[in-house]
């Protein structure tokens, strides 16, 4: 039997890796051939090919590339150029000192929060460092994630995984290009701060000047390569960034925002709102508000009357930033250029994630005081995790439904009316009773009637009181 020609062999593989200067050497040379076919045979005697004749290219003929262990490269070229060989044979010579983005292990069915870091604040810190800081985020699964965010996650486990090189083929290449320019912003960024390698390539041209690579490889078909080195600095800014300009708006805007706002259902009453647009887009929104008669942390800062305190302070009380455009330092660009025009001398806020993005205090805010959760507040949450809750779920109503239904009312609340008699400051709050201050046997009395609605609702309010809260104060200069 006659042996069928292959369709595409390499014919020609001979590389070197030169730890020492950092140098790969590659030859890379393949060869087609025509199967035989009716067609085939009509193409071939129309053109005056013949059907066996093979055909021999050359893609990497001795090419030289010196690349760090803390470059960022970038690959360009056409679909068919050769980008693809060439990042396989780096990753080759690399073996375990690189990581393949499409060969991470990811647990599609698991909420995010509990895919990443040993610890949860370990989630949090990695997951907000690529954009996934949003409430709602962090209880969805991978399957749940837009192909932007999806991206984005992907770069976390990447940080996470420890590897001195990461590998990315097709680089954004699915993603609009808005998206794909933040996202490579972020990446740089992220393997900058972590000392680490970027080898990406992509069919795009426009992510240059986001992704700022050290190393500039442009494929063109045959074995026409061009390598540009440059300087290994970070990217200033996002280019995005720059089209973007800051202007007052109304109540109305913040309401486009809000539903990515994790606290969505009310916001106080608003003294100054500025929006954040590019064109006629809304990317993001500051709402400064009247400030509360107290708080803690402002005494360490200020004193004086009610009437001195409306008429001196403003409170930010939202900070939003559309998801397509988080981690570029929109938040940041926003308090720092509207801390001026609030109309006071004094601006204060209370922060949450202040610990994992802080941009309050890139923007030019102190940090002034931090409140953390009472040891009986954490001891219930402990005690609800015994019982098959998740910490990191107890945010989300619907979850708390869930698990109430499948363990039993009585269970939780024999476990908050513990919480009760620690914590009779708490009632009111776990209860939304308004000005009523129950007592612990009031409190009993009440949360025993509640339907699993009313209930999940405590645990959720439960899971903000296990929050640990940052005081951040600015002060305008005399």
């Amino acid at each position: 039997m006659t042996r069928r020609k292959e369709h595409f062999r390499i014919t020609r593989l001979a590389k070197h890796y030169d730890k020492k200067t950092d140098t790969f050497t590659y030859n890379i040379a393949y060869e087609t051939t025509t199967h035989l076919t009716p067609r085939t045979q009509q193409v071939a005697e129309a053109f005056g090919l013949g059907t066996d004749q093979q055909q021999k290219f050359t893609i990497y003929d001795n090419t030289q590339i010196k690349i760090k262990p803390n470059d960022i490269i970038l690959i360009t070229g056409d679909s068919g150029s050769g980008k693809s060989v060439l990042l396989k044979a780096i990753k080759h010579d690399l073996k375990t000192q690189a990581t393949d983005i499409n060969n991470l292990k990811i647990d599609k069915n698991k909420p995010i929060i509990e895919t990443v870091g040993k610890t949860i604040h370990e989630a949090l810190e990695t997951l907000s460092k690529v954009g996934l800081n949003d409430a709602f985020l962090f209880l969805r699964t991978y399957k749940q994630l837009s192909d932007g965010q999806k991206t984005r996650y992907k770069i976390a486990k990447l940080v996470e995984s420890q590897a001195q090189y990461w590998i990315i083929d097709e680089f954004t290449n699915t993603l609009d290009r808005d998206t794909a320019k933040t996202v490579a912003y972020n990446l740089q960024k992220q393997a900058r701060q972590q000392n680490k390698a970027v080898i990406a390539a992509t069919t795009h041209t426009d992510l240059l000047q986001d992704l700022n690579p050290s190393v500039h490889i442009h494929k063109q078909f045959g074995k026409e390569i061009t390598i540009n080195y440059h300087p290994n600095k970070p990217t200033e800014q996002c280019s995005l960034t720059k089209e973007m300009r800051i202007e007052e708006s109304t109540f109305a805007d913040y309401k486009k925002l809000s539903t990515f706002h994790y606290r969505t259902s009310t916001c106080p009453a608003p003294r100054k709102i500025f929006t954040l647009k590019r064109q006629d887009e809304l990317c993001g929104v500051i709402v400064y508000s009247y400030p509360p008669p107290t708080t803690f942390g402002r005494n360490k800062v200020w004193k004086g009357d009610f009437q001195r305190l409306q008429k001196e302070f403003s409170t930010i009380s939202r900070v939003v930033v559309h998801p397509k455009y988080r981690t570029i330092g929109l938040g940041a660009k926003l308090v720092e250029k509207t801390l001026a025009k609030a109309g006071t001398s004094h601006v204060e806020t209370i922060a949450v994630m202040a610990k994992y993005n802080p941009f309050f205090e890139k923007s030019g805010m102190r940090k002034i005081a931090e409140s953390k959760p009472s040891k009986h507040v954490l001891h219930v949450i402990e005690e609800l995790n015994e019982t098959g809750f998740s910490p990191a779920m107890l945010g989300s109503q619907n979850y708390d439904e869930e698990k109430i239904r499948f363990i039993g009312k009585d269970k939780v609340v024999e476990v908050l009316m513990e919480l009760s008699r620690h914590e009779g400051a708490l009632r009111r709050r776990l209860m939304g009773s308004g000005g009523v201050y129950p007592t612990h046997e009031e409190f009993v009395d009440r949360v025993s009637g509640f339907d699993v609605e009313r209930l999940a609702l405590m645990v959720k309010r439960l899971s903000f009181l296990a929050q640990t809260k940052t005081y951040l104060h600015w002060k305008r200069r005399t």
